[in-house]
């Protein structure tokens, strides 16, 4: 037992009929208040009529009701309007400073026990998702509907992550839409080395030679750290010395090589054959981020990111080092990475900060026109009968494996919701 579940209880009032307080008052819970998840009683602004008299004001929420004293709200006048004091156990009556007690539902005995139960297995699970032996038991319209709102909330949480980007940048949108176009691009071994990257070189900068491929190669790889004076090649040879030229030019300070990832990856995801590809996105597609903010196709956006590395690249995964020849094209799953990732969270923030919801709305269409993502989330799901058919779901799943199985929070989940209030 602990305060969370009786949190739960009390929010959908599953409670057995007739409440009445410890006095023996008959109680009568007309809106049981809003959650508050700061300092300061658990419930706020509930209407309750105890006896004849009706109540608006605060709900406290205890598994004991003396841990009143062990959180010290005798000392704290904010608790001196609690209209409820609900508790699993009433082991001690519990008064306001003025001495009068403090009506006091105790629950116990009063709700459904094979709902604790349920909630225990859940929090005892050693699996990472606690209810994978019920969850093919939740109908498909429960599904959709939850995946609409997990798709908003992680929405909502890649905003907020762009809103910080944008106040650092001062509502630079095009740098925050390179630097996460960056950091897409990398995948996760070299997101964070991607992004830095773009972090050390403005985007603003860039565009200055954005008719020069071999000077934004020379500026990418240069500010990377990946050139060295050892190179034997004349294309390596040739990029450095044009760094050594543009970084005086800047006063630029290269990144440490040693942050890239080489190991343990497919070599068409080695960071040199992303950060030749970026060079050629900017290159190629000139004013990019309005073309996307205008398209209302997902094709035509996908065409805007369909390109390749350098022909060097074509026999080479690293400087100096032969390898079989294949051009290396940015495929379909980097672009669907970069979209889902990138063009897509800002988009939806662009449409929201405009009150645009047409925008906003394309944005979801587009996850739905998506393929949905492989990984081992979307596997997970998918052996306990759990399928994602696009990518909205598939992020959807994301946002539930990562924000609600991971935590254990069975009860703020729709699907841990209908599971333990399932007959």
């Amino acid at each position: 037992m602990n305060e969370e579940f009786l949190y739960y209880l009390w929010t959908y009032q599953l409670f057995k009929p007739n409440l009445i307080t410890t006095s023996g008052e008959v109680i009568n819970i007309i809106s049981t208040g809003r959650r508050n998840t700061d300092s300061g009683p658990d419930f706020f602004n509930a209407m309750i009529k105890i006896g004849n008299t009706q109540w608006a004001g605060n709900v406290e929420i205890h598994v004991n009701s003396s841990d009143w004293f062990k959180h010290n709200h005798q000392n704290n006048p904010a608790y001196d309007n609690i209209i409820l004091h609900v508790v699993f156990n009433d082991d001690l009556p519990i008064q306001r400073t003025s001495s009068q007690l403090i009506p006091t539902l105790e629950l116990k005995n009063k709700f459904d026990e094979s709902i604790l139960y349920k909630y225990e297995d859940f929090q005892n699970s050693r699996d990472s998702i606690s209810c994978h032996s019920l969850i093919h038991n939740i109908k498909h319209f429960d599904k959709l509907s939850w995946f609409d709102r997990l798709m908003a909330e992680r929405l909502e949480r890649k905003s907020s992550e762009a809103i910080k980007l944008l106040e650092y940048s001062r509502n630079d949108f095009l740098q925050v839409f390179y630097q996460w176009l960056a950091k897409a691009m990398g995948y996760t071994a070299n997101a964070e080395a991607m992004e830095m990257l773009a972090s050390s070189l403005p985007i603003k900068l860039l565009l200055k030679h954005k008719n020069n491929l071999m000077q934004i190669e020379a500026l990418l790889f240069g500010q990377s750290g990946l050139l060295s004076d050892t190179h034997k090649d004349k294309y390596p040879l040739d990029l450095r010395k044009e760094h050594q030229f543009l970084k005086s030019k800047y006063k630029l300070v290269p990144m440490e090589s040693s942050v890239w990832r080489f190991m343990r990856m497919r070599p068409s995801s080695f960071p040199t054959i992303r950060i030749s590809q970026l060079a050629n996105i900017i290159y190629s597609s000139s004013g990019l981020l309005n073309k996307i903010f205008e398209t209302e196709r997902l094709q035509d956006v996908t065409s805007l990111l369909d390109t390749s590395a350098s022909s060097y690249w074509n026999n080479h995964f690293r400087f100096d080092a032969i390898s079989p020849g294949k051009n290396k094209k940015l495929g379909l799953l980097s672009i669907n990475i970069i979209l889902i990732n990138t063009i897509i969270p800002l988009l939806f923030l662009y449409g929201k900060m405009k009150n645009n919801f047409q925008l906003q709305e394309r944005t979801i269409n587009w996850l739905c026109e998506i393929r949905p993502e492989s990984n081992s989330v979307t596997r997970k799901f998918l052996s306990i009968g759990l399928e994602a058919t696009n990518a909205m779901q598939s992020q959807a799943l994301l946002q539930l494996k990562n924000n609600y199985c991971s935590k254990k929070k069975c009860l703020d989940c729709r699907f841990g919701h209908i599971l333990l209030n399932r007959e």
